[in-house]
């Protein structure tokens, strides 16, 4: 229920751009003479989709190499963890540290 609040109230806003902004415009791609008409308030909220889309793409590249860095480091440490056990004696205690106060 919380969900669907939260879901209204972040849509509400959308919806009062969209009726408030009922002009047609033309949007053209420069050297042709393509043409198209929108209401101005699509082509504002598809432009701002595109850039989000385009700025995730950008974050989710640049965070490939950190990713992969975090990975490996991952398998390092589960390799270091598979030779100590392999060291350890089988029945040897383990040990731990005491308890506090």
């Amino acid at each position: 229920m919380v969900f669907l609040i939260v879901t209204f109230l972040l849509c509400l806003p959308l919806v009062l751009f969209l009726l408030s902004n009922t002009e047609v415009v033309r949007l053209g791609v420069w050297p042709t003479d393509y043409g198209l008409e929108v209401h101005l308030s699509i082509a504002i909220l598809v432009a701002m989709a595109i850039a989000f889309l385009l700025g995730a793409l950008v974050v989710w590249v640049s965070e490939l190499s950190q990713r992969r860095r975090a990975r490996r480091a991952e398998q390092k440490v589960r390799l270091l963890e598979a030779q100590i056990e392999a060291m350890r004696p089988a029945n040897a205690p383990r040990m731990s540290l005491p308890p506090t106060a």
